[in-house]
């Protein structure tokens, strides 16, 4: 039994007496910045928690000291590797919503609280992108903070994906958050090891960080691993990286920061987190070892991460650092429409639904969406089923075209088409001689046309199409609108990102030391794992 175990010492008190009641313990789970003693009440032998006052190794008149805890930081959950080698103060980082919902706004904020985080860049025409990374150099540039830049995996427009990659490198934008990438292409590689250089003591350093999203093994294991040989020596032959670039990246891994994304918003495969993540750090040591790999190599964690118990269990198994999406698009440095977010706001648990993506539609590649307040997901997934089941628009059955135009689409087909060519004509006309050789890619197109355009509603907020409205979100959404509730971040106005990212990490140090005091023994009352948000500076 614990009460028999030895003492190390004993605690004389201070100011003020050890707690041994729920509410003393539960007051000293939420004092994680101090000093705590665990000590045994000499009458009944329980134990309790004390602050202040003096330990000693053994001085009679004491109460006997059991253990000493240390202070407790949210600086110090995760890896301190990730902050020094990024140059944040905490193990945190907004992943980058698409089609700049991750605007430049929670980019610039997230820098200022000395956090990471990701703009928005996926769907983005390379202008605006450009338009973006230039106002982050503006107002970031010289500060010595941190910040980056999504670039994420293009098949249908590879062109589009090479030209971000030219453009980060250009604009020395060093970090990168890599997304959706089934496997290496030449654009990420180029990135990766554009600027690797050996240092006199022999070790390798590294100008860009690339943070690899990631949810299975198979695809985890092309970013451990060296760049591929012949795509170093394609890339080569094209004058694009150095000669001595290509003989460094034989050294390192293409990535130094996975993000393990478990049950999320957007591109999911709906992991759960307990489950994958134990594999991947497996799995990233064996290639560690296998490689001989001498710096290390950081798996964070991302998807539910919503509460801060979510955000401790993560750290507890053993995430370098955290990354949080559906949350922040709640937030008012968010892209999204006010509208949007109030309706992200009402979000429970349970209100998602999986549609249809739009730049992997063909493939069957599906997103997680809001499922309350919008009817898009449902419309999404009979765009899938009419697009399997028939093979061109000409060939639809007039009840199934009716019924599309009317209740999907809320336009005609032709109206479609022409919007559709006219955005293809500017973009990449390729697709529109594919179209015209394919009715069924033509069809496809027409269909992707809703569903881009849905997210772009959502962006704008536009009332006449509120049903539509396509809004990334996982589960985390619901589970932070019930931690909130009674708190100032119930209102929406009142959720910045700094302010979520900083209770989430409170939160999580204060769940972390109430397990703390629970394995010494102590009896921790359940309320001692809640924490109520507040203002933090």
């Amino acid at each position: 039994m614990t009460t028999a175990l030895p003492s190390i010492g004993t605690w004389h008190p201070g100011q003020g007496p050890a707690a041994y009641d729920p509410h003393g313990l539960e007051a000293a789970c939420h004092q994680i910045r101090d000093v705590l003693h665990v000590v045994r009440d000499p009458g009944s032998q329980r134990l309790g928690v004390a602050r202040g006052g003096a330990a000693h190794a053994a001085l009679p008149g004491g109460i006997d000291l059991m253990a000493t805890l240390p202070p407790l930081y949210p600086e110090w959950l995760g890896d301190r590797s990730f902050c020094e080698v990024h140059g944040v103060r905490f193990p945190y980082a907004t992943g980058a919503m698409a089609n700049g919902i991750a605007t430049t706004r929670i980019v610039i904020s997230m820098a200022k609280a000395h956090m990471l985080g990701f703009f928005g860049a996926a769907g983005l025409p390379k202008p605006r992108v450009e338009a973006a990374v230039d106002e982050l150099c503006r107002a970031l540039d010289g500060t010595g903070l941190s910040w980056g830049v999504n670039l994420i995996h293009s098949p249908q427009e590879p062109e589009l994906e090479a030209a971000v990659a030219d453009l980060l490198i250009a604009r020395g934008v060093t970090r990168v958050e890599a997304s959706a990438f089934m496997a290496l292409t030449p654009a990420i590689v180029r990135y990766a090891v554009s600027g690797l250089r050996a240092l006199p003591d022999g070790t390798i350093a590294r100008k860009h960080h690339v943070f690899a999203k990631i949810s299975r093994p198979e695809v985890a294991r092309p970013f451990l691993m060296p760049a591929p040989a012949e795509i170093l020596a394609g890339l080569r032959q094209k004058g694009l990286i150095t000669e001595e670039e290509a003989r460094l990246a034989a050294r390192v891994p293409v990535a130094e920061d996975l993000t393990v994304e478990a049950d999320s918003g957007g591109h999911t495969d709906n992991r759960a987190l307990p489950a994958v993540f134990p594999i991947i750090l497996a799995l990233r040591d064996r290639i560690a070892a296998e490689q001989g790999y001498t710096r290390p190599i950081r798996v964070g964690a991302a998807g539910g991460l919503g509460t801060p118990s979510a955000v401790a269990a993560a750290f507890q198994l053993g995430a370098a650092y955290v990354l949080t999406g559906s949350v922040n698009q709640g937030a008012v440095e968010s892209g999204l429409s006010e509208a949007g977010r109030l309706m992200l706001a009402q979000a429970g648990m349970a209100d998602v639904i999986m549609a249809p993506a739009a730049d992997m539609f063909e493939m069957g590649v599906k997103v997680q969406v809001l499922r309350r307040g919008t009817m898009f997901g449902t419309r999404g997934l009979r765009l899938y089923e009419i697009y399997m089941a028939h093979e061109s628009l000409e060939g639809l059955p007039a009840p199934v075209r009716t019924k599309l135009e009317r209740e999907v689409l809320g336009a005609s087909v032709e109206e479609v088409w022409a919007a559709t060519s006219q955005f293809w004509r500017e973009r990449d006309p390729r697709e529109l001689a594919k179209a015209e050789a394919s009715p069924k890619h033509r069809m496809a197109l027409c269909f992707r046309w809703y569903l881009g355009l849905s997210s772009r509603w959502a962006i704008t907020g536009d009332p006449s199409r509120r049903l539509d409205y396509q809004i990334w979100c996982g589960p985390a959404m619901g589970a932070f609108n019930d931690w909130v509730k009674g708190s100032f971040l119930e209102a929406p106005e009142q959720r910045t990102v700094e302010q979520i990212a900083l209770n989430l990490l409170e939160g999580a140090a204060v769940v972390t030391r109430a397990h703390q005091l629970r394995t010494y023994g102590v009896p921790v009352p359940p309320t001692a794992f809640r924490f109520a948000p507040r203002p933090l500076a």
